[in-house]
């Protein structure tokens, strides 16, 4: 069985805002740019009349009542994000990473193959077929616990934290049709 994951956001992490707007656009309503604290979707949203937020900012977009966003405009792509955006996405994976080391190292001890010939693993930088057998073997005995543990118990095996981090800038890109990470690539 695969390792997958669900996909709504709850919190949105700012990545730009647009107070006039996107350049072109008709509409000329403030835009929030963001990626979703769970699932890295990248959305836009309108923010209510008065709300005032910064770069990195965490806010609620989920099914309850919302302070400061008005509604979720729509999920973007990569290339929608302004490049002020995507200057500041990877910092942001980054800290995301780091604040739920937990629930990335869970996806090293519970992750499956994706088919007969290719495993999820593989979809990580660093990761050929003698890193994963070594994961496979060293989970067996013990669940992983920490980034760390990982690099002390797999023999030359990079940092996984930083694979976890480059995979999914990958995946924000659309370089590989597998979704290990980020959800709604439009």
């Amino acid at each position: 069985m695969g390792y997958s994951m669900p996909a709504k956001d709850e919190f949105l992490i700012v990545l730009d805002f647009l107070p006039t707007g996107k350049p072109g656009d008709r509409r000329s309503e403030p835009v929030t740019q963001g990626v979703g604290e769970k699932y890295f979707s990248l959305l836009e949203v309108i923010l209510k009349e008065g709300a005032t937020i910064k770069v990195k900012d965490r806010l609620y977009i989920g099914e309850g009542k919302r302070d400061q966003v008005k509604y979720i405009r729509s999920k973007i792509g990569f290339d929608d994000l302004t490049s002020y955006a995507k200057d500041v996405l990877e910092e942001v994976v980054n800290e995301v990473v780091a604040k739920d080391e937990k629930r990335f190292v869970e996806f090293f001890n519970k992750s499956g193959a994706l088919t007969t010939r290719m495993h999820s693993l593989e979809l990580l930088p660093g990761i050929g077929k003698k890193h994963l057998w070594s994961i496979i073997a060293e989970r067996k005995k013990k669940s992983f616990e920490t980034f760390e543990e990982i690099k002390q118990r797999v023999p030359m095996v990079g940092d996984p934290r930083k694979m976890v981090i480059r995979r999914i800038m990958e995946e924000f890109q659309e370089k590989d049709r597998h979704q290990l990470f980020v959800s709604g690539i439009v």
